[in-house]
């Protein structure tokens, strides 16, 4: 159920997802988020022996990233798929051949090592996202899948010029128009913020969602990623819980709820 104080002064519905999407159908929503924790399982803290620091940084997980999904979640009434193992164990938004998929702690274990971290781990929560959808589509639904994650305010010395990032696949209308939209609605409500588009990354980067493209057509699959600057996550209190609503909010008069 879509809570009343998101939706309030929403627009009517609106041909978000234009000719990529039959809009007879009925929407599914997933939210996801790859990277909501640090944690590592007791068998494999050996690997991490004096490297713990690393773990409370944006290397060891995305700040803010899973309770953005857990309210997002909640106010759509959607399934939540998160994880909170670090990506440092594994990344679950990389694909299993990527050079990063393993970190420099873990790349260096055995192969079978390293296999199991993914069949405990990696494969599982693909595995419960991707069944997600699919049932939902070949139930007659189109998905709306948001992926929940956050960035670092500064990367390699460069300041990280946006408050907000959505990313998606430009060459699939439904995303670049329900990115659109949600963009303009946060500017209408969330003035202060600048949002961009494909920023800090590029939405056609290796990820989940552009592994996810891979298996469902544009008519079937809408795959976004959220990207909060984490500057905003460490302010914590009201002005953090306010820009969650705000951005919920504006996402859900986006779909025109």
């Amino acid at each position: 159920m879509i809570s009343t104080s998101a939706i309030a002064g929403s627009s009517p519905a609106c041909d978000y997802v234009n000719r990529d999407i039959n809009l007879s159908r009925p929407d599914f929503y997933l939210i996801t988020c790859e990277h909501g924790g640090n944690r590592i399982p007791s068998r494999y803290r050996d690997f991490f022996r004096g490297r713990e620091e690393v773990l409370r940084t944006h290397r060891g997980y995305d700040p803010g990233a899973l309770r953005m999904a857990h309210d997002m979640a909640r106010t759509l009434g959607a399934p939540l798929v998160a994880t909170t193992v670090s990506r440092l164990l594994i990344d679950l938004n990389r694909s299993i051949g990527h050079p990063h998929v393993y970190s420099e702690m873990t790349r260096a274990a055995e192969p079978e090592l390293r296999e199991e971290i993914a069949r405990r781990y990696y494969q599982p929560y693909r595995t419960k996202a991707e069944s997600r959808i699919r049932q939902a589509i070949e139930g007659g639904a189109r998905v709306v899948h948001v992926s929940c994650h956050s960035f670092t305010p500064e990367m390699n010395g460069e300041v990280r010029n946006a408050d907000i990032g959505l990313l998606y696949d430009p060459a699939r209308v439904g995303e670049a128009e329900l990115c659109r939209r949600w963009r303009q609605e946060m500017r209408d409500t969330l003035a202060e913020m600048k949002v961009r588009m494909n920023y800090p990354y590029s939405g056609t980067a290796d990820g989940f969602t552009v592994h996810l493209r891979r298996r469902f057509a544009a008519g079937s699959y809408v795959g976004i990623e959220l990207e909060m600057n984490q500057k905003h996550v460490f302010e914590r209190g009201r002005h953090w819980r306010d820009l969650r609503a705000g951005v919920i909010g504006a996402f859900v008069r986006a779909l025109g709820l």
